[in-house]
């Protein structure tokens, strides 16, 4: 009979909780398991895929609109809603992209509302080179550290701006040294 006072005891104390940490990992911060090919080497470097990157991600920044090129984020698939995927944002609305097959146009410029996503490796990544841009309410988190493997902890590499991009003026771009430039 005292293990369940005890447990009784407990729950009452924790039951209040579950509603913050609900809110938590819905407004907040929250921790996911990258799948796949398409970041490598930035995400789940392993080519054999035995050990998957565990990365937090950050709901708060997309919410309010603090994304840049360079971030990797997830979001919801254009032409399969019901997927969430990882990749790194190219470009956003006003630049002009040299675009790789099978897109059909030779460049675009991304329209007002959306980005341009590529996965870092592009031989096994399904991104807007086929299904063009992605809406910017389609994004849900922006991937900022990995946390598992403990080898790797810490924040998500960057990856060198491409040539293929002709950046808008005013856009902020991170470089390799974790700078932004105008």
């Amino acid at each position: 009979m005292p293990f369940f006072q005890g447990f009784r005891r407990y729950l009452w104390a924790t039951l209040p909780w579950v509603p913050v940490g609900i809110f938590f990992t819905e407004h907040g911060y929250s921790l996911a398991t990258v799948n796949g090919r398409s970041m490598q080497p930035s995400l789940n470097p392993d080519s054999n895929q035995l050990r998957k990157d565990v990365v937090v991600f950050n709901r708060w920044k997309i919410a309010n609109f603090q994304y840049n090129i360079g971030d990797v984020v997830s979001y919801r698939r254009p032409d399969e809603p019901n997927k969430i995927v990882i990749k790194r944002i190219v470009a956003l609305e006003g630049d002009v992209v040299r675009t790789r097959k099978p897109y059909p146009d030779r460049q675009i410029r991304v329209p007002a509302g959306h980005c341009w996503v590529e996965g870092d490796e592009m031989f096994h990544s399904t991104d807007s080179n086929h299904y063009g841009p992605v809406p910017l309410g389609l994004l849900q988190r922006k991937a900022e550290y990995i946390i598992y493997p403990f080898n790797r902890i810490g924040r998500i590499p960057d990856k060198p701006r491409t040539s293929r991009v002709q950046y808008a003026p005013g856009h902020k771009v991170y470089n390799r040294l974790d700078d932004i430039q105008e």
